[in-house]
């Protein structure tokens, strides 16, 4: 390691003859980071991080350059991953990568959340645990990420046309690396962030994605509160060292008395903050169904239909018996909506089946929802949901509405109310039952959008031509894959 003092980049200068540094954007304790244009690609904006350590030493170089490698190429597989474009170390040593720009927020000038926007966020940065604790492959060999450092500061929420906010985890890796190079002693000082550390980090243990899952804890503890489980009158390695190990976390409730949230959440975040890692949940997908069951109970009705026929449309009521796939639709791969109805509450659902095995694929992955409508020369709505992963082929799920049937009117009008929908997935395989179902929340402007489009229905003229606006919205259909998969990808 050089022992001389980390020098900050110059405005202008060029990095890697390539990089143009155009200003300074944060400066942290790892280091800072800066915009600048990729000379190389016509001035794109891109961010970089130059770290606060500076090394000569190959072999340390050679560690930064690993684990930036791996970094990159984590970044490739997940949308709630910050993309990695670049790396390396500048002539003083400097080690630095680059990453996409995003114009954002961090979670942490967000906090305190409400629970809606707690679900959809947390949902998204357990979806990027996910795929790293499950590892990237380089040269035949899988290599699991542990992150080490979540904390609201690294978790930047950007606005996006299809989720409404889309989160990203910043510095995979990056931890990993300063521990291994610093040959840290505690008095040496700490590399990393002491409210949010597990136990087994602050002890110098090894590290597992359980011990991501603790500082999830006390993350999604502080997204609810505002604070942490612990509000120490020092700030020192000792004080959070004694918390982390010896002192229960406060209760949501005593820190927050008004702050009403379910059972299962609390559960969620106690167990999460367990001080023996085999205590706590042990990996995402557990944490990924909790949440999802959370949604269930707070947005959704238990889908136990039956179908009845009203005056105004066919719903289904939810009576306690076994959720049945419908004996007048066909035994295939198929999508079709429905309403469904308990206690004279409505909400629209969307039914599908598929093989068991790609229900097991595409249970947890990200969801989009876009809608496209006309008015001529026949009102119809086009309502897409694609469930997306970057391992997996997207499973695109559209549908047609006729917007001058009542039943779709009804349809479209409580999915603008509720500003969600249920996602049921059936067995292709006898007996056909319903192995999973999920929540979808759609944003403020697609559910005005919605509610408009339902009032310029009812006064358009019915016509016989409904045909030709499906075949216009399926040629629109394809032109919109390509771009979301586009926006996606980039």
């Amino acid at each position: 390691m050089n022992n001389s003092p980390y020098q900050s980049p110059r405005n202008q200068e060029l990095v890697a003859k390539r990089y143009q540094i155009k200003k300074l954007i944060e400066r942290g304790g790892m280091g800072e980071v800066f915009l600048a244009e990729d000379m190389l690609l016509g001035g794109t904006p891109v961010a970089i991080k130059f770290l606060s350590q500076t090394v000569i030493d190959p072999q340390m170089q050679e560690s930064f350059n690993r684990e930036a490698l791996l970094s990159a190429a984590l970044s490739q597989k997940s949308i709630h991953i910050v993309r990695a474009y670049d790396y390396g170390v500048t002539r003083n040593g400097n080690p630095y990568y680059v990453m996409e720009y995003l114009s954002g927020k961090s979670l942490k000038e967000l906090i305190p959340l409400p629970i809606p926007m707690f679900l959809n966020l947390s949902r998204q940065i357990c979806l990027g645990l996910k795929c790293a604790h499950q590892g990237v492959n380089i040269d035949g060999k899988n290599h699991p990420l542990v992150h080490r450092d979540i904390k609201p500061d690294n978790i930047i929420v950007t606005p996006d046309p299809i989720l409404g906010k889309l989160a990203k985890i910043l510095d995979f890796g990056i931890a990993k690396y300063l521990n291994t190079t610093a040959a840290i002693t505690i008095s040496k000082g700490f590399h990393g962030t002491l409210p949010y550390c597990s136990p087994e980090q602050l002890e110098g243990g090894d590290l597992d994605s359980r011990s991501d899952i603790y500082s999830l804890g006390v993350m999604m503890f502080e997204m609810l509160t505002g604070q942490k489980p612990w509000q120490p009158e020092t700030d020192g390695f000792g004080t959070w060292y004694r918390l982390h190990l010896f002192v229960p976390p406060k209760n949501i409730s005593d820190v927050n008395p008004l702050l009403q949230i379910p059972h299962q959440l609390n559960d969620l975040i106690m167990n999460c903050l367990a001080k023996k890692r085999e205590h706590r949940p042990q990996n995402m997908t557990k944490i990924l169904q909790i949440l999802e069951n959370i949604e269930q109970s707070i947005y959704q009705v238990s889908l136990h239909p039956v179908v009845e026929n009203t005056e105004s449309s066919k719903i289904i009521k939810i009576p306690d018996q076994e959720l049945i796939w419908p004996k007048s639709k066909p035994i295939q791969e198929i999508v079709f909506p429905q309403l469904i109805s308990e206690n004279k509450i409505a909400t629209a659902s969307l039914w599908l089946m598929l093989p068991p095995s790609e229900i097991q694929n595409y249970a947890y992955t990200t969801r989009y929802t876009r809608f496209i409508f006309i008015t001529h020369p026949h009102p119809m709505l086009l309502w897409i949901t694609l469930l997306y992963d970057r391992d997996l082929s997207p499973k695109w799920l559209p549908c047609y509405l006729d917007m001058k049937n009542s039943q779709n009117l009804k349809l479209v009008w409580t999915l603008a109310e509720t500003e969600s929908y249920s996602l049921l997935f059936f067995t292709l395989e006898p007996p056909h039952h319903c192995a999973n179902t999920f929540s979808i929340s759609i944003t403020s402007s697609q559910t005005q959008n919605l509610k408009t489009w339902v009032q310029q229905s009812q006064t358009v003229t019915a016509s016989t031509q409904a045909l030709v606006s499906k075949n216009w919205l399926k040629q629109q259909y394809k032109e919109i894959q390509l771009k979301i998969l586009k926006h996606l990808e980039a």
